[in-house]
């Protein structure tokens, strides 16, 4: 008996951290972070400085842009992107716990939330004219190459959530909705991936980016519109508790799958 209760006991320790990885509000919450993050790479406030950014931190100028050494382009981005990583992840654990020190009135305030993120949805659609996004802008700058990437790329995070804001604040609402600082960790891992990959890929392939973006600067319209629908779907899973039941539907999937590893 004290053997099946030891093995027991090692399962539940094993098993509690593939439940945090695997839970239904996680394995829902990570794709709508990696869109979220895409839709921010595709917006007409990040996609036009894309070739300016990757001139910065590669040293490379401009017009040497498609000719330059893919080891380099790809390093530079590469570290670009750690650097804007290193601020937006941390910001996923602060709202995860802080949803877990708000735990008993989280219903009620992740419907709030939800109207909140339905009005992001609304004005990242461009129906309030009235506001213009905005960003903040660094007198200094670092230095240009590899060097300075990272820090480039952590002034990027900081400088564009004005931005970029309305997709940030919807993965951040999950990140609280999911009460737990580590998945709030890794769906800020999930939103730098979305923002981060085709950055990376641009570099990499540079003269072919070029041509893609191109034709997505002739359909900003649709990228702004597939965004903001992104955010008031979810805002109203949210409000109307459809969320909370879809996720406990996966719940019960997920800790079946746990059990069968």
């Amino acid at each position: 008996m004290s053997g099946v209760a030891g093995a027991l006991t090692l399962a539940a320790a094993v098993g509690e951290p593939n439940q945090t990885i695997l839970s239904g509000a996680l394995l829902l919450a990570i794709p709508v972070a990696v869109l979220g993050g895409l839709v921010s790479f595709f917006s007409p406030c990040v996609l036009p400085l894309v070739p300016g950014y990757l001139s910065y931190v590669t040293g490379v100028s401009g017009t040497d842009l498609a000719e330059a050494k893919r080891g380099r382009m790809a390093a530079g981005a590469g570290l670009f992107v750690l650097g804007f990583t290193a601020v937006f992840v941390p910001t996923g654990v602060f709202f995860g716990a802080l949803g877990q020190s708000v735990k008993e009135n989280q219903s009620t305030i992740m419907r709030v939330l939800g109207v909140v993120m339905i009005l992001l949805g609304v004005f990242f659609m461009g129906l309030m004219p009235w506001l213009s996004q905005r960003e903040f802008r660094f007198h200094k700058k670092p230095a240009a190459g590899l060097a300075g990437a990272p820090i480039l790329g952590a002034l990027f995070a900081v400088g564009w959530t004005p931005c970029i804001g309305p997709t940030l604040a919807s993965v951040n609402v999950l990140a609280l909705d999911g009460a737990n600082p580590t998945r709030g960790a890794i769906l800020g891992v999930a939103y730098c991936l979305g923002l981060g990959i085709p950055f990376v890929l641009a570099a990499v392939a540079f003269r072919k980016a070029l041509g893609a973006f191109g034709w997505i600067k002739r359909h900003y319209v649709w990228v702004m519109r597939i965004g903001g629908i992104m955010m008031i779907a979810t805002g109203l899973l949210l409000v109307t508790g459809v969320w909370d039941s879809i996720v406990q539907q996966m719940q019960v999937w997920s800790n079946g799958y746990t059990v069968g590893i």
